[in-house]
């Protein structure tokens, strides 16, 4: 039986482990030289709820699991900076939402403009930004109790969430992190962003020295 058990388990941790995905570009420390801020913009989200609701509602809804992840970024990031030093400073997002709005951007066409206009817009040298495929509302709150059964019959999956980092002016992208979004990924939208870039931290390429300044110590 306890054999059984630890196979289980092994079998467990391999597919959590198989849906985490870490792209760093070649060109990043090339690209990303003179980086100094980023700006951390809403994901764009889709909803497929189980529940009827109008377009309107769905859209509202999804508006609002986008703007939760923007959000629960800053927090990781201000939270971590308190720890570690990171090479670049993040815009704070209310400022950043304030810019887009005096420029006419909203959530609804925001995904029109290039990252290249975004970033000069914002008057920064990268965007992070996003998508987002859930099931449920995150940001409400989701069960975390984990069973076998809900493994087997596909319960325990409610979507996924992808992160990249793009430079501001080529527009190519630097840095992407895709991960499967389950009930172990934490009870809500800041609890899976804070387990997800945790898991990620050694491998986020700003959260370590420069080449240059390598050289220099």
């Amino acid at each position: 039986m306890k054999n059984i058990a630890i196979i289980i388990f092994t079998l467990l941790s391999l597919g959590v482990s198989a849906q985490k995905n870490i792209y760093t570009s070649e060109k990043f420390d090339e690209l990303s030289q003179d980086h100094n801020n980023l700006a951390i913009i809403p994901f764009l989200t889709n909803l497929e709820l189980k529940d009827e609701i109008s377009s309107k509602e769905l859209k509202d809804l999804e508006q609002k699991e986008g703007y939760a992840v923007q959000d629960a970024l800053e927090t990781y990031f201000s939270k971590r900076k308190k720890k570690k030093k990171f090479s670049v400073e993040f815009q704070n997002i209310k400022n950043t939402n304030a810019i887009l709005k005096q420029n006419g951007i909203s959530y609804d066409n925001i995904d029109v403009y290039s990252v290249k206009e975004l970033a000069q817009i914002l008057g920064v040298n990268g965007i992070i930004s996003g998508t987002l495929d859930l099931n449920v509302l995150l940001s409400k709150g989701v069960p975390t109790e984990f069973s076998l059964l809900d493994y087997i019959n596909g319960d325990s999956n409610y979507g996924r969430i992808g992160v990249k980092i793009s430079d501001g002016i080529t527009g190519k992208l630097l840095w992407k992190y895709e991960k499967q979004i389950n009930k172990k990924s934490g009870k809500n939208t800041t609890d899976l962003i804070d387990l997800m870039m945790k898991l990620a931290s050694r491998k986020f390429p700003y959260d370590r020295e420069r080449p240059r300044d390598r050289k220099k110590s």
